[in-house]
Formats: structure tokens, C-alpha cells, sequence
């Protein structure tokens, strides 16, 4: 069965770190792209990372760009989202995203305190 199940995030302090997770079941993360995308109360969902399945093409587009690593482990078919430097307009549930298979993890809130 095909199914994205994230963790981490949480409450942190600006300027503070967090590490997502994605971990996959149903396909492997070292064969196929996944993304992620983000979405602040009131508006739409948009990308924040992205990364092809063999891994040589990253795409970190702003407003995040600078303070993401992207990456996947092959040994736990997970997926990893290491944010740095956030600020309290980071403040959104974020969400891995397999587009291959058009498939969503559930969501983890990340909330950044002035």
C-alpha cells in the first residue's frame, strides 16, 4: 500500500531548526522525485522543495531558499526536509508529496513564535 506518513515539526523559536520527515511505504524514495510544499492559514499550498529521484536535481524556489536541505535515506525510505533560520512566516502545515503517484502525507504543523 502506497502511503506517505510524516513527523517533526512542532513549535520552535525564530530563528530556530527543525527536521521533517517523510517515511515512504509503497515505492522507493531513491527511485522517484518528491516535493514539498507548505500552507499558511488562509492561502494556498506552494512549493518549498523539491528533489528528483536520483537526486541530482534540487529545486528550492523562494521563499525558503537558503535555509533548506532536501534529502532522502535509502535505509528507511524516508524523506527529509532540514529547515534552518525560520522566522514566524514559516508558520504552516507542511506536506511531502510523492507527484509521481500523486500522493500526499498527512501534514505536520510547524509553528515559528516571535
Amino acid at each position: 500500500q502506497l502511503q506517505l506518513k510524516q513527523s517533526g515539526g512542532g513549535l520552535v523559536h525564530a530563528g530556530g531548526s527543525l527536521t521533517l520527515s517523510c517515511a515512504v511505504s509503497g515505492f522507493s524514495v531513491t527511485t522517484y522525485p518528491m516535493s514539498w510544499y507548505r500552507q499558511a492559514p488562509g492561502k494556498g499550498r506552494e512549493l518549498v522543495a523539491f528533489i528528483s529521484g536520483s537526486g541530482d536535481r534540487t529545486n528550492l524556489p523562494n521563499p525558503m531558499k537558503g535555509r533548506l536541505t532536501i534529502s532522502r535515506d535509502a535505509a528507511n525510505n524516508t524523506g527529509y526536509l532540514q529547515m534552518a533560520s525560520l522566522k514566524p512566516e514559516d508558520t504552516a502545515v507542511y506536506y511531502c508529496y510523492a507527484p509521481t503517484f500523486g500522493r500526499w502525507g498527512q501534514g505536520t504543523q510547524v509553528t515559528v513564535s516571535s
